[in-house]
């Protein structure tokens, strides 16, 4: 795991340290009225500690350029050269000071002191690799989490893009078919089919791998297939759509959104001139709503599950939002939440 060791809020709590740390000396030389000391000890303790804890920081760098962060090989030198780093500053520091500003006595002579500055060096340097463990262990914790949040996007992107992708060779194999027919009974319907078709794939091309469209641009998607479908069932398909021409270009949906929702009425009901289908287009507060008279189809026909079911789980990984159905007496209805920001993961 390549982590990027927090140095400043290393620094920041070392300093923290060496302020709470001096502070407490201060308050012990000012309780037994050591006045010619106090900032001698003051001073030392702020320094040794602010040396200990900026050591401890070099050895985290220079550690994990070398080592995995989590490595058996890391934190056996890491702790190693920190205990023995925190003792050699503090028999460095402390006796030399002692010698020069005090009593002109030169503690090593005297284990006792020796050992208690080993042991006071010891505890002091435990306590911050505690406190820089705590800084690394969130650290590691954030990283991990921006890591985890990548990998849901990009699922939820692949799955989006499979989804989408499932559209198409059905679409497809059913408007062959129906080129097919037409070249046979209406060439000219034919052709003018073709050039919607033709205009609807290069849409969907060109919008392969967006996740939204803006409003206006489904609405042309949309009207190319309306038109195909219209040349196959005349009389037998009404549309009116229904929008406020400001959300036309305010609001987003999740690409080719509104086109699975047409073909999933026209999949599931009669369509005929003695009883046309009737689909209405409008949008209802943050909503747009499909709806349609329910006339069904006596011949269940063959189904993919593509149409609907794909759209509400794409618009779930897109947006978390629901895609609404509603079923009456006589009318079918589906509500899709509009999307407001074209750029953003449109999840709360």
């Amino acid at each position: 795991m390549n982590i990027k060791i927090p140095i400043k809020s290393l620094s920041r709590l070392s300093w923290m340290v060496a302020l709470l740390m001096s502070g407490i000396v201060f308050l012990i030389q000012l309780h037994d009225k050591r006045g010619d000391q106090i900032m001698l000890y003051t001073g030392m303790t702020a320094f040794t500690v602010t040396s200990i804890a900026y050591f401890n920081i070099y050895l985290l760098v220079v550690l994990v350029k070398k080592y995995e962060l989590n490595s058996y090989r890391f934190k056996l030198y890491r702790y190693l050269f920190s205990f023995l780093g925190s003792a050699f500053v503090y028999l460095v520091i402390w006796p030399v000071v002692i010698y020069k500003f005090t009593h002109g006595i030169w503690v090593y002579y005297d284990s006792l002191l020796v050992v208690t500055f080993i042991s006071g060096s010891l505890l002091l340097n435990a306590l911050l690799l505690m406190l820089h463990n705590t800084v690394l262990l969130y650290t590691v914790k954030v990283h991990a989490d921006m890591e985890f949040s990548r990998l849901q996007a990009s699922h939820a992107e692949a799955a989006n893009l499979l989804l989408k992708q499932q559209i198409h060779p059905h679409f497809l194999f059913n408007a062959l078919n129906t080129v097919k027919a037409l070249y046979h009974t209406d060439l000219e319907s034919g052709d003018t089919y073709l050039v919607h078709l033709a205009r609807f794939l290069r849409a969907s091309v060109y919008t392969h791998t967006a996740k939204v469209a803006r409003l206006d641009q489904e609405l042309v998607i949309l009207d190319d297939y309306l038109q195909m479908q219209k040349i196959r069932f005349g009389a037998g398909l009404q549309c009116k759509i229904n929008l406020p021409e400001q959300s036309l270009t305010n609001f987003y949906l999740p690409s080719f959104s509104l086109q699975p929702l047409l073909e999933n009425a026209i999949k599931h009901n009669e369509l005929t001139e003695q009883c046309p289908l009737f689909v209405t287009i409008a949008q209802h507060n943050d909503r747009i709503v499909i709806a349609n008279n329910l006339q069904r189809k006596s011949i269940k026909t063959d189904s993919t599950n593509s149409g609907l079911a794909n759209l509400a789980e794409r618009y779930r990984l897109l947006s978390g939002d629901q895609v609404d159905i509603e079923e009456k007496e006589n009318q079918f209805s589906v509500s899709i939440k509009l999307l407001s920001d074209e750029h953003s993961n449109h999840r709360r």
